[in-house]
């Protein structure tokens, strides 16, 4: 069983038919590190899973470029936007490691409710959780002091302290480069 079977069925409970038929329809990509998977203004054309590496998801703002996301091993990845609605991508989305995905063209995607009669109903749960996932972020952001995003952030995915740029994670936690390395240099000493 591939890592983005385990991934569904543990979040969506399909069937071993549904699940043959979702897995045909993904395909493995690589991408190299610095090489990017969408550009803003190209039409983002996939749905992937990453099977490993890290990809920063970003646009830039005035003299800098603000970090919306990292998506990391055992995360999807794309322009939802771009992708539903056919609209040109909001996001640069970059490699920021050497990716290995399990990516879903769109056309692909589309069909899935055509050979999957329980298709719209996962759907739905996968966007819910998407979805919650958005808005647990937004509440981080708006309610919680910088400390608290640090310290949460380090105890769901320590490795990207290890493997991100600084100044990504802290545009990504909505905080200055500078308030991040204070917070760090208080949490070490």
């Amino acid at each position: 069983m591939t890592e983005l079977e385990t991934y569904i069925r543990s979040y969506f409970g399909v069937s071993p038919d549904d699940m043959h038929a979702i897995h045909s329809k993904f395909k493995r990509e690589s991408i190299e590190k610095g090489k990017y998977f969408t550009r803003i203004g190209a039409h983002c054309d996939r749905l992937s899973f990453i099977v490993s590496g890290m990809m920063r998801v970003s646009a830039p703002k005035k003299d800098k470029s603000i970090t919306q996301w990292i998506s990391t091993t055992g995360y999807f990845v794309t322009d939802i936007g771009s992708l539903v609605f056919d609209t040109p991508s909001r996001w640069d989305i970059e490699a920021i490691t050497g990716c290995e995905l399990f990516s879903i063209s769109k056309a692909d995607y589309n069909k899935l409710s055509y050979d999957i009669p329980s298709w719209p109903l996962l759907e739905k749960r996968f966007i819910a959780k998407c979805f919650k996932t958005l808005e647990e972020r937004v509440f981080s952001l708006i309610s919680e002091s910088a400390e608290e995003r640090y310290d949460a952030l380090i105890s769901q995915n320590l490795s990207l302290f290890n493997e991100v740029p600084l100044n990504n994670l802290a545009s990504m936690l909505g905080m200055t480069p500078e308030t991040l390395s204070r917070i760090r240099a208080k949490r070490i000493s």
